[in-house]
């Protein structure tokens, strides 16, 4: 077997990658293998390789150790094997990120994850200068995170075809598809021309350069693998078609260290699959993903169980017409995981309930989740003559609720200890987050209070007789902070009577 390429060496948590030439005759995604094993002082792991088209295999691995790695490579047109050197992690590379603390995030080296996401599903699809556009725009703001798919869409506001197809074949309402080509591709008589069998790498390939430009953005890359939005019958494939393309999707992107698994965008509207699907696709994941990346399942209406060992995180839509951040406190005590609310609604003003919010409500939104111990996630769907909205195409963000994510941004690095948990000794008109375990602590460290929608002139606080405690106002909504002076026992804070104030308390 000839290797055309194999990295000597490659960075802590980044990706190491050996190139094969071989069989290209016949269909290389069915007929033929590749496996690795991957070997340093303190790590051991086995991968999956792929077909990257024209005669080329490839298999990647990202080692979590410096030093030297050996390796080796079983494929079924012959072995290789060979050794490279891992060493220290750039800046600017933490790792992949892992659950800490039952609620909360941070990177494999320890630096706190506070996840501040968008959802923008197709952005990936779109042209070589929209992409460019959208990188921009997330250059100009605070996520850290961002939700899209590997299989296009089909929706309101994107009926237009994506750049590339993951599929070797023709879309029905092609103008050259024949009888002849479509039964050629599919055996049938009728349907969509596409041969389940047969990727397409150059898709796969672009998915991972934007994979790779948000990961130089410090921007996890939230996978949603299947969808239900889909005129191509993507998502009504077979069972051994399905784990073909999930075995694929594992092999080809889970040695990238800023990839998180969504196994689909609202599960229960896709009557095609069943509990034991997930929980196939699910365990496919485990066996072949070594590097345990974050996973997670995304609700329309009815929640998956997220009490699945192999759920990391909660990953949810709201279920009620108003309240998606009020229940955070309740989610976390049921399901003693992270809670990401993946989806509160968007702001924007299409006729859909859900993608008409004000930014003033998005922002509101987003304290209160953070209060409770949750982790909002955003979203944009404003009409205009170019039917090009951020939730779905990325672009522009025409917003009011973005820019203010920078100062929410700043509290929560702030925040002592890994993150916020909602303070069971708040009074029942107000919301106050503490740092998480501070109830065990023996003097109280912290409190950030926030007042939502509520106009109060000024608020009275009480902890101890002792403590002196440093007070900020913030607004915000004006993107202010106010030092209010330092106090200990009972003391008055003035407010504006103003919605959307929060007063953060400090122990000095």
């Amino acid at each position: 077997m000839q290797i055309i390429s194999a990295h000597q060496s490659v960075e802590k948590w980044g990706v190491f990658e050996a190139a094969f030439e071989g069989p290209s005759s016949g269909n290389p995604f069915t007929e033929q293998y590749v496996r690795g094993s991957f070997r340093g002082a303190f790590e051991t792991a086995e991968a999956e390789g792929f077909y990257d088209g024209n005669g080329i295999y490839r298999i990647r691995f990202m080692p979590s150790y410096t030093g030297t790695y050996s390796w080796r490579v079983e494929t079924s047109f012959g072995d290789a094997e060979g050794i490279f050197e891992v060493y220290d992690a750039s800046e600017n590379n933490h790792g992949p990120v892992r659950v800490a603390e039952t609620y909360h995030f941070a990177y494999e080296d320890g630096t706190r994850f506070f996840p501040l996401g968008t959802t923008c599903y197709v952005w990936n699809l779109q042209s070589d200068e929209r992409i460019e556009e959208t990188l921009r725009t997330l250059e100009e703001n605070a996520f850290n995170k961002i939700r899209f798919c590997i299989f296009p869409k089909h929706y309101d506001y994107n009926l237009g075809e994506p750049r590339s197809y993951p599929y070797e074949g023709t879309p029905m309402d092609s103008s050259v598809l024949t009888k002849e080509n479509f039964q050629k591709y599919t055996g049938r008589a009728e349907g969509n021309a596409f041969d389940y069998t047969r990727f397409r790498p150059d898709h796969f390939r672009h998915i991972e350069t934007c994979i790779l430009e948000l990961q130089k953005r410090g921007i996890e890359a939230d996978l949603i693998v299947m969808h239900p939005y889909d005129r191509w019958g993507f998502s009504c494939m077979t069972r051994e078609q399905d784990i073909l393309y999930w075995k694929y999707v594992l092999a080809r992107f889970s040695a990238f260290r800023n990839v998180w698994w969504s196994l689909a965008n609202e599960h229960d509207f896709m009557p095609e699959k069943t509990t034991e699907d997930w929980e196939l696709y699910a365990s496919l994941i485990m066996k072949h993903d070594p590097y345990r990346h974050l996973c997670s399942i995304h609700n329309g209406l009815i929640f998956y169980n997220h009490h699945r060992p192999w759920i990391t995180h909660c990953s949810i839509q709201r279920q009620d017409l108003y309240k998606s951040a009020e229940l955070v406190d309740e989610w976390r005590e049921t399901y003693r995981k992270p809670v990401v609310l993946d989806e509160i609604c968007y702001e924007g003003n299409i006729q859909h309930g859900w993608g008409n919010i004000s930014g003033e409500e998005m922002v509101r939104r987003f304290w209160e989740a953070v209060c409770r111990g949750g982790y909002p996630g955003h979203g944009e769907t404003y009409m205009n003559e170019d039917d090009i909205l951020w939730w779905s195409h990325g672009g522009k963000l025409h917003g009011k609720s973005q820019k203010r994510f920078f100062l929410l941004r700043d509290i929560l690095q702030e925040t002592p200890g890994p993150g916020l948990m909602p303070w069971k000794g708040a009074g029942w008109d107000e919301i106050c987050g503490v740092p998480e375990n501070q109830a065990a602590l023996p003097v109280k460290t912290y409190y950030l209070f926030y007042y939502s929608f509520m106009r109060p002139s000024f608020r009275d606080y009480w902890f101890d007789d002792e403590t002196e405690f440093s007070v900020c106002v913030i607004d915000t909504w004006n993107m202010t902070r106010t030092d209010a002076g330092v106090h200990k026992g009972h003391f008055r804070v003035q407010l504006p009577g103003r919605a959307y104030m929060a007063v953060q308390i400090r122990k000095v």
